[in-house]
């Protein structure tokens, strides 16, 4: 009996351990509108999600050292960096002269509302999410300098 409970909590947790993204609607900085689920889902490519705000310096520094690397990433994986700015009303009007003042190569949405971070449960920025065939595969609160490469060897095993 313990040996059926047991494997009944492991399929459970496995179950639960990978969720699907959720279906909102963010807009791009040309203020286009554009669907998480279904904008962002080709098969087999990686999605990554790094949700970032203009008064986050740690936000930055994550932003500007995976944009150092990105090109080289994309010669190597089918993937595409999506940074999501949960800036609010307030502080928006900052998002799109820092990207292009960065020049990063990014897809940038912006989540205003904040309903795609509440969404998935996010509290604070910088937070990582990899979506892959439309589940999250793996997520990552906050940023060190220099785990980049770690990051990119753990997206080369997906």
């Amino acid at each position: 009996m313990k040996k059926i409970a047991l494997l009944l909590l492991f399929v459970c947790t496995a179950a639960t351990a990978q969720k699907e993204l959720p279906n909102v609607n963010l807009k791009s900085l040309d203020n286009k509108s554009m669907n998480i689920k279904s904008d962002f889902s080709e098969k087999d490519k990686v999605y990554v999600y790094v949700f970032w705000a203009t008064w986050c310096a740690p936000c930055i520094q994550e932003l500007d050292a995976i944009n150092d690397v990105y090109g080289d990433w994309k010669e190597e994986l089918n993937m595409e960096i999506i940074a999501v700015s949960i800036d609010d009303a307030r502080t928006g009007k900052r998002v799109k002269p820092m990207v292009n003042g960065r020049s990063w190569d990014y897809t940038v949405l912006l989540d205003t509302n904040q309903d795609l971070k509440r969404s998935l449960s996010i509290a604070n920025p910088p937070y990582t999410i990899v979506v892959k065939n439309g589940v999250i595969v793996s997520e990552q609160a906050g940023h060190a300098p220099g785990s980049e490469h770690e990051f990119f060897e753990k997206l080369k095993s997906l």
